[in-house]
């Protein structure tokens, strides 16, 4: 037998150390750089066909300039505004004509019907970036010389002025918790000083490469980055990464307890849980990619970006962490010992016992389990996923709402928020009429080329013309939306007007329904994706339709859950509309992970055992690893709540406890029982479906 010279043994893994060195040194700076490619622009994330997308575009050729419309709102400290008051506010406002940042003037200052609030609008430069916030502040004390009124600022200007500060956190704060929670969990339960730090780097590594990668691409208008994707990617990677690394970190204590070899244990553990962690990140990177198939922009860029972060974790742990083990050998789990036991396939004490309680009575576990996931399940049609109020956008208290809420009181609820009708102009007088007279429309009007309503020529641009149509109820509001329904209905009927209507109210309504579309079309394609993966590394077809359904059911128990926590704990009146679809993607690809990790050491141990030894065996030796990926898991999700969002908080919430719940539940007692109880059967149409294994023990 050849035998490599002991220098080659060494030489591979120094090199992939120092490529890898390498590539941190180089690449690390762009996980701070990706927020310079990202755009936090809302009209992004509208569905591409929707008929709000057309009248977006549409309604560009009537803006003399692109703006940023920042609405100023007075309330009147001694109840009813005087004339003094609002001439005074008028002049105000005139003043920032001209300013940096202010596009043209100023609209006058309008009195409310209760004459106790007065709004203004100013137009701002639609790319001021950083300087967004000094020019608002500039307009909030120029509109504090009204004496005997309290100014705020609301309107598109302010929410993305504070949806930028929401962000701000992605690049530091985000990525300090996320690596602080997860090295603070490795530490508790790795036993070893070193190896959590090496995992760490790892990841961070993977990361580094991750966002160097979608930075090209996004410079270059090939994928798209905000910065909700970008908290997503960073917290995806560190927790991918870590949870490939804590299965091949194990695995390598055990070939090196029974080898005493560095290099071969290294080769050895890749070897053997390659098959494993490929698999579990195709289940990831493929059902992330499905999101390819949504309508809506911001799910479409979740897809590419997520999947070149879930490879470059692959990448890192398939090589960076298999070349420092072998260099580090012993040394990497100090002051703890790889030991003989390591490789007993006994496990630890603790899993050894729940395996007993599996076995002993497998049918009563899987049954109960499954109807207590049941019972949470019967909730999840409870959970609304209509969109998120203005007023709960922000988790924190945000001035921008506060400012929204104050225009609500005292003008219509629509106001700054208007329904946008593009149509022929030949027949604008119509359309007009059938706006005004739609059932929830406060008013409506043309407008002219300053941008305002008119009663004189409006603006016509290659024959169409714009009309503002003001709602009653709040933008946000279901009511606002249902009136949305009814006034297309009306001025679709306008003969040759070739109406569109369009506006934030239609973008929610139109998001809200391509969202749930999206649903029906992305769930059963990322099933059918997983399923087959499952197939080809379990080489069953039983097993694998078990595994899909126990984490189906267990993403359903998890928006029951979900549905009680966020109304009566957290108070969230609804959800965003793509919460259930990111929630679906992330809880099935991720929670089948585990169960991979798990059967594919089953079956290993199953061709030596048979099926009933190999589910013991499997649950003892993989039990604590898997639980250590799941919490670890769970804790990075954890970090987006960091970020004052509520999109992202529910995300994190039902991510983190999904993972919880699968890892603890679905992985340890429903998949082992169900296992145990249909027996070798389970593995049909192989060959361990005939003779469970080549063991002794056959199962039951």
């Amino acid at each position: 037998m050849r035998t490599t010279p002991p220098w080659a043994r060494w030489l591979v893994p120094l090199v992939l150390l120092l490529v890898w060195l390498g590539v941190g040194g180089t690449l690390g700076p762009y996980a701070s750089k990706l927020g310079e490619v990202a755009t936090n622009d809302q009209a992004a994330f509208l569905p591409q066909s929707a008929e709000s997308t057309k009248v977006l575009t549409a309604r560009e050729a009537f803006d003399q300039s692109e703006t940023l419309p920042a609405v100023v709102v007075w309330t009147a400290d001694g109840g009813q505004v005087s004339e003094r008051q609002q001439a005074a506010a008028t002049r105000a406002v005139d003043e920032l004509a001209g300013r940096p940042g202010v596009v043209g003037r100023p609209s006058p200052a309008l009195l409310s019907h209760d004459k106790e609030a007065m709004q203004a609008v100013v137009q701002l430069e639609p790319d001021l970036g950083e300087a967004l916030p000094d020019v608002l502040a500039e307009v909030r004390r120029t509109a504090q010389g009204v004496p005997d009124a309290t100014p705020q600022i609301a309107g598109p200007a302010a929410s993305r002025s504070e949806l930028s500060d929401a962000f701000a956190g992605v690049d530091g704060l985000l990525l300090g918790v996320a690596l602080a929670a997860v090295l603070l969990i490795l530490l508790l339960v790795q036993r070893s000083v070193l190896l959590p730090f090496l995992i760490i780097l790892g990841s961070v590594f993977a990361l580094g490469l991750a966002c160097a990668v979608v930075y090209a691409l996004a410079d270059r208008d090939l994928v798209r980055v905000d910065g909700q994707v970008q908290g997503i990617l960073s917290i995806l990677v560190i927790g991918a990464a870590t949870d490939y690394a804590l299965l091949l970190s194990a695995r390598f204590r055990e070939e090196f307890a029974v080898r005493g070899d560095r290099a071969a244990a290294a080769v050895a553990a890749v070897r053997r849980s390659f098959g494993a962690i490929t698999a579990s990140a195709a289940t990831v990177a493929l059902g992330l990619l499905a999101l390819l198939a949504s309508d809506l922009t911001n799910n479409r860029a979740l897809g590419p970006v997520g999947a070149i972060g879930i490879v470059c974790a692959v990448l890192s742990t398939l090589t960076f962490l298999p070349a420092v083990l072998a260099l580090l050998g012993r040394s990497a789990y100090w002051p703890s010992r790889p030991k003989a036991s390591d490789a007993s396939g006994e496990g630890h004490g603790v899993w050894r016992r729940v395996a007993a309680t599996v076995d002993a009575r497998p049918r009563r576990t899987w049954v109960v389990t499954a109807l207590a996931l049941t019972v949470f399940a019967a909730f999840s049609p409870s959970l609304s996923a209509k969109g998120v109020p203005l007023d709960e956008i922000f988790v924190n208290d945000a001035s921008s709402v506060a400012a929204q809420e104050t225009l609500g009181e005292h003008f219509p609820g629509g106001s700054g928020n208007p329904a946008v009708i593009i149509a022929d102009a030949d027949r604008a007088a119509q359309v007009t009429a059938a706006a005004r007279s739609t059932d929830g429309v406060a008013s409506a009007g043309p407008v002219s080329a300053s941008g305002r309503p008119t009663a004189d020529e409006p603006l016509v641009v290659d024959g169409r013309v714009r009309i503002d149509a003001t709602l009653e109820a709040a933008a946000d509001s279901d009511a606002a939306k249902e009136t949305i329904q009814r006034l297309r209905e009306d001025v679709h009927a306008v003969s040759g007007a070739e109406a569109l209507v369009g506006g934030y109210s239609a973008q929610q309504f139109d998001t809200q329904r391509t969202a749930a579309a999206d649903r029906t079309v992305i769930v059963p394609l990322v099933l059918a994706i997983i399923l087959l993966i499952l197939v080809l590394l379990l080489r069953s077809l039983l097993v694998p339709v078990l595994l899909v359904a126990t984490v189906a059911v267990n993403f359903l128990a998890t928006l029951g859950v979900s549905a009680l926590v966020f109304e009566q704990l957290l108070g969230f009146s609804g959800t965003d509309a793509s919460v259930p679809l990111y929630g679906f993607v992330f809880l099935v690809a991720l929670g089948v992970d585990y169960n991979i990790f798990l059967m594919s050491r089953v079956r290993e141990e199953a061709l030596a055992h048979g099926t009933r030894q190999g589910v013991l065996r499997g649950l003892s030796t993989t039990g604590g690893v898997i639980t250590s990926a799941g919490v670890v898991l769970a804790a990075t999700f954890s970090a987006l709540m960091v970020i004052p969002l509520a999109f992202l908080v529910q995300i994190a919430f039902i991510v983190a406890f999904g993972v919880l719940l699968d890892t603890l539940v679905v992985r340890s007692l429903l998949v082992p029982a169900l296992v145990i109880d249909i027996g070798p059967r389970a593995w049909w149409p192989s060959a361990l479906a005939r003779n469970g294994g080549t063991g002794s023990a056959s199962g039951p």
